[in-house]
C-alpha cells in the first residue's frame, strides 16, 4: 500500500532526468486561500519524497502576477473596478500598506511557507517577461503563430482570425491587456488595436505585454525544465489548457509536457471558494486553529480528485480528532482501529510530518480542551490538571506532571490552547460556550425532584474518589434511576446551578475538572 504521493514520485523517478522540477503556480488575483494554493503543497509533497528516494528534485511556485483583473477581490472598494483589465503587476496596494497589489496578497501566503516546511523557490510572472526570459519564446511564438492556430483551432468551434497573434500588448492608453488585440509584427515591434480606441506598437523586450495563456504554460515549461505539475482540474478538462499546452510545448517549443497532477477544488462549508466574493479561508488563518501538519493531513488524506469542503466551524472538531488519532498512531501511541488502518494511518503520517525523527508532539485532545480552556482560563497548569482528572493524556504522558514538560513540549501545548481559543472566539457556535458562574448561585427555577438529585450528588462527589469520568457517569446514573428522574432534567439542573443556563459539557467529566469544594457547595446551593 502506497500513498498517491509516493505513487507520482515513484513514476517520476523512473524518468531519465538529471533534475525534476515540480513546478506550482497562483494568480495572485486576491487573497491566496487552501483552495488555489493546494498546488503549492502537492508540489512540495512530490519534491520532498523525490529527495527522499535519492533523486535529486526541486519545486518552484510561480506568481502569476502579470494576469489581468477579472474582478474586484473581497473586501476591496468597487471603486477597484477602474482596474479591471490591468495586469495585477501595475495595480496599487489598496491599503498602502506595500508596494503594489501583488505584494498586498501575495505577502500573506509567503510569510507562512517556512511554518508548513514548504521548500520552494519563488518566481514572479511580470519580472520573468521584464527581465526577458520569454523574449525568444514569444519571436518563436510569432514566427510559428500559424501552427499554433492549427493546434488551437482544433479545440475550438469557431476558428482564431486570420491575423490572430498568440500575444497580448499592455495598452499604452487605458493600461489594460485583455482588451487588446495583436494583429501584425515586425521584428519585435507588435501592432495592436484596444477596445479603448487607442491603436499603438510595442516592443516585445520591453515586457509589456504578455503571451496568451496556453502558449505562455507550455513556454514556461521549457524554460524551468518542468517535469511535473500539479493544477486545478479546470485546466485538466478535456480540450483544455494542458491538453493545449501540451500539443504546444511538444510542437512549437520541442518539450516534453510535464507530469500532470490535476486536483478538485476545496469547498467552505459547501459553498465554492471566491476572492470576489469573500469566500475562502487562507493557509494563515488555517495555522490560527491547527498545527500545521493537520492541513497537510487534510490535503493528502485522500486522493487529489476526490471532492473536499472544509468548514472551521463544528465539523473542524471531528476532522481535528481524526488528524489527533492518526499522529498518535503514527508514533504508537493508540492502538489503530484496524491493522489495516494503522498501516494507511502510518503511511499518511509519513508524508505530512514536517521533522522525520522528532518525538511524539505534546497535543492534548481539542475537543476536551473547548471545555477545559473554559473552566480553567489560560492557564495551562490548571488546564493540565485538568486533563489528568479526565484521564485525557496518552500513556506517554499519562505519568508526566506538568513542570516534565519539556521547551518543545510546553510551545506545543501553548500552540494547541492557543488554536482553541481561537476556535472558540471565531468559529465555535454559542451552544459550545459557557462561563462558569463563580461568583453566585443562579437564580433560576429547579423543581423538587432536581433538588434532591442535586443533594444526592453533592454527598456523592464528596464521598467519593472518582479515577475517572466514566466512573461518575454510571454513578449519577444509578441516582437517577433511584429518583425515577429522566437524566435530560438531572443534567439540566447541574447546568443551571453552575452555567445558569440549561444545557453544557458532558455533565461527568465537567464536574471533575472543576474544583470538588465548589461542585459539592453549588450542588447545595450553598455558594
Amino acid at each position: 500500500m502506497t500513498h498517491w504521493i509516493e505513487n507520482v514520485a515513484i513514476e517520476l523517478a523512473k524518468r531519465d532526468t538529471e533534475e525534476h522540477v515540480i513546478a506550482s503556480g497562483t494568480s495572485i488575483s486576491g487573497s491566496i486561500h487552501i483552495g488555489n494554493s493546494c498546488d503549492i503543497f502537492v508540489a512540495n509533497g512530490i519534491g520532498k519524497k523525490l529527495r527522499e528516494m535519492g533523486k535529486k528534485a526541486k519545486t518552484i511556485w510561480i506568481a502569476d502576477d502579470h494576469d489581468p483583473l477579472r474582478k474586484v477581490p473581497y473586501p476591496l472598494p468597487e471603486s477597484y473596478d477602474k482596474y479591471l483589465g490591468m495586469p495585477y503587476s501595475m495595480i496599487p496596494c489598496p491599503d498602502g500598506c506595500c508596494a503594489n497589489f501583488v505584494e498586498h496578497f501575495e505577502k500573506p501566503l509567503l510569510s507562512v511557507m517556512d511554518d508548513y516546511g514548504i521548500e520552494m523557490e519563488a518566481k514572479s510572472g511580470f519580472e520573468m517577461y521584464k527581465n526577458g526570459d520569454y523574449n525568444d519564446y514569444i519571436r518563436t511564438s510569432l514566427e510559428k503563430v500559424e501552427e499554433i492556430k492549427e493546434i488551437f483551432n482544433q479545440y475550438r468551434r469557431e476558428p482564431l482570425a486570420d491575423d490572430w497573434l498568440p500575444y497580448n500588448p499592455i495598452c499604452d492608453e487605458c493600461g489594460r491587456v485583455n482588451t487588446t488585440y495583436a494583429y501584425d509584427y515586425d521584428g519585435d515591434i507588435i501592432k495592436y488595436r484596444c477596445e479603448c480606441g487607442h491603436e499603438g506598437e510595442m516592443d516585445i523586450k520591453s515586457g509589456n505585454g504578455k503571451l496568451t495563456w496556453r502558449v505562455e504554460w507550455a513556454a514556461r515549461w521549457k524554460i524551468f525544465g518542468t517535469t511535473c505539475e500539479p493544477f486545478g482540474k479546470d485546466h485538466a478538462a478535456s480540450g483544455g489548457s494542458y491538453d493545449v499546452s501540451s500539443v504546444i510545448s511538444e510542437k512549437i517549443f520541442d518539450y516534453p509536457a510535464p507530469y500532470p497532477v490535476p486536483y478538485e477544488w476545496i469547498t467552505l462549508d459547501g459553498e465554492a471558494m471566491s476572492k470576489s466574493h469573500g469566500v475562502f479561508f487562507a493557509p494563515e488563518e488555517w495555522l490560527k486553529i491547527g498545527p500545521a501538519e493537520s492541513l497537510h493531513y487534510y490535503l493528502f488524506r485522500s486522493k487529489p480528485m476526490k471532492a473536499k469542503d472544509f468548514s472551521p466551524k463544528m465539523p473542524f472538531l471531528d476532522f481535528i480528532d481524526q488528524f489527533d488519532t492518526v499522529e498518535k498512531v503514527f508514533y504508537d501511541e493508540i492502538e489503530a482501529p484496524s491493522e489495516k488502518e494503522g498501516r494507511k494511518f502510518k503511511e499518511i503520517y509519513e508524508i505530512v510530518q514536517m521533522e522525520p525523527g522528532s518525538p511524539l508532539p505534546f497535543r492534548p485532545p481539542f475537543r476536551f480542551l473547548v471545555n477545559a480552556y473554559q473552566i480553567a482560563g489560560d492557564d495551562l497548569e490548571k488546564i493540565f490538571d485538568i486533563l489528568k482528572r479526565n484521564s485525557q493524556l496518552t500513556k506517554s504522558f499519562e505519568n508526566k506532571e506538568f513542570g516534565d514538560l519539556t521547551e518543545k513540549e510546553l510551545a506545543q501545548y501553548r500552540e494547541r490552547v492557543d488554536n482553541v481559543k481561537y476556535w472558540l472566539d471565531t468559529y465555535a457556535p454559542k451552544f459550545v460556550k459557557f462561563q462558569v458562574q463563580e461568583k453566585s448561585v443562579p437564580n433560576l427555577p429547579l423543581t423538587p425532584e432536581q433538588d434532591q438529585f442535586l443533594a444526592d450528588l453533592a454527598d456523592l462527589i464528596e464521598t467519593t474518589e472518582f479515577s475517572d469520568a466514566t466512573a461518575l457517569h454510571d454513578a449519577m446514573y444509578e441516582i437517577l434511576e433511584g429518583q425515577g428522574l429522566k437524566p435530560q432534567k438531572g443534567f439540566q439542573a447541574i447546568y443551571k446551578m453552575i452555567l445558569g443556563q440549561k444545557q453544557g459539557p458532558r455533565a461527568a467529566s465537567f464536574l471533575l475538572s472543576l474544583d470538588k469544594d465548589f461542585v459539592v457547595k453549588r450542588l447545595r446551593k450553598e455558594a
